[in-house]
């Protein structure tokens, strides 16, 4: 089992040599559909756009006095922990979120500071399509589809997600099956990206499932869904990494960039991130579902074969 370790890094050594970069490229503008999927759909490989949705209405009418007006009265699903950490593993669980409907003016009143929260990070993350399913009224100030990225893969989004938070809220190092495009409309995102064939050094277990929840005290507890089925998830925390219990991590090469307003962050399918943001950032995604091709099959075969060699 040593010399399939062995191959499955030289892999990602290969990887890393023969076309991954060495940092996150800025492309000007919106490409050419055809260009975009060759230089990076194709390849799997990130980059940001500038002035890609420089024509939304959003970048200038999405303050806080124009979102109260247009939204304040309707009910969104809010995450809420006491840590920030939304779907992450604590201990021996994976922990996701007390899940809150609130109207969005209540959400501003916590992020601007107006009133008590009364403890735990509060972040709008629902993954669902949760602009055009709880926030229709604000789509006309964005796009429901990015034209060149649905010309390039010849299909419409799968989702498209809003996203408001406090500095804190963090979202945990995970994987997704989406060609996703993370526009930010205001503040700033920082992700922490590690391709798929950075694999082998990711650590992964099986947790029982739970869900935080806030008793009238204050204080969080962890409450587990006993007839859920255990969920595999990554342990490892990638800005403080335990080297130690995860000595494999030391050879991960991972990607750092931050995506300012205005900007725009191609996210290929099956990369690795972890994603933190400043106070207040807002941002809209759109998730495409990737292609079940080859691609995805190799990466398929390198999960059994990091599993195999991790139970060995």
């Amino acid at each position: 089992m040593e010399a399939v370790r062995n191959r499955l890094a030289e892999c990602s050594q290969e990887a890393h040599e023969l076309y991954l970069n060495q940092s996150v490229p800025y492309l000007d503008g919106p490409p050419e559909p055809l260009q975009f999927h060759r230089d990076w759909i194709a390849p799997n490989k990130p980059c940001i756009i500038r002035n890609a949705f420089s024509h939304w209405p959003a970048l200038s009418k999405w303050s806080p006095d124009y979102l109260r007006q247009k939204v304040g009265s309707k009910l969104i699903s809010v995450a809420v922990t006491p840590n920030g950490y939304a779907d992450a593993v604590n201990g021996d669980r994976f922990v996701m979120p007390e899940e809150r409907q609130m109207s969005f003016s209540s959400v501003l009143d916590i992020i601007e500071g107006k009133v008590d929260k009364g403890g735990g990070v509060f972040y709008v993350q629902r993954q669902c399509s949760n602009l055009l399913q709880e926030l229709p009224e604000l789509t006309a100030d964005v796009e429901p589809h990015i034209a060149w990225m649905s010309t390039a893969l010849g299909k419409l989004p799968d989702a498209v997600n809003f996203w408001l938070g406090e500095a804190n809220a963090i979202t945990s190092m995970h994987k997704d099956h989406y060609e996703n495009l993370y526009c930010v409309v205001s503040g700033e995102k920082h992700f922490t990206l590690m391709p798929p064939t950075d694999r082998p050094f990711i650590p992964y277990g099986l947790y029982q499932p739970a869900v935080y929840h806030q008793r009238d005290d204050g204080e969080f507890e962890v409450i587990d869904q006993s007839d859920s089925e255990m969920v595999p998830w990554i342990p490892l925390d990638p800005l403080n990494p335990d080297l130690e219990r995860y000595p494999q991590y030391r050879r991960a090469r991972p990607l750092h960039c931050s995506v300012k307003s205005g900007e725009m962050l191609y996210l290929p399918s099956l990369w690795f991130h972890h994603v933190q943001q400043s106070h207040g950032c807002i941002a809209v995604n759109f998730w495409y579902d990737m292609d079940y091709d080859i691609k995805y099959n190799y990466f398929q075969l390198l999960e059994a074969l990091c599993e195999v060699t991790r139970s060995t």
